[in-house]
């Protein structure tokens, strides 16, 4: 599994690739625009919590 982008790499408006909470077992990705980021801290394991544009809430897997 690769390494999930640091918050540094994460602005507002860019498009990400989000894993939604029920969706971590698949690893089913969720696109879209952050909206927020919501993780305070610079790195998190399974990386970055943000919401997204259209309100649903991820942990950053890519940025597109």
């Amino acid at each position: 599994m690769s390494v999930a982008p640091s918050r540094d790499k994460i602005k507002i408006g860019i498009l990400v690739q989000i894993v939604q909470k029920q969706d971590q077992r698949t690893g089913k990705l969720t696109e879209g625009k952050v909206k927020r980021i919501l993780t305070s801290s610079d790195s998190h394991p399974h990386g970055i919590k943000v919401e997204l544009d259209n309100g649903k809430i991820g942990r950053v897997q890519n940025i597109l």
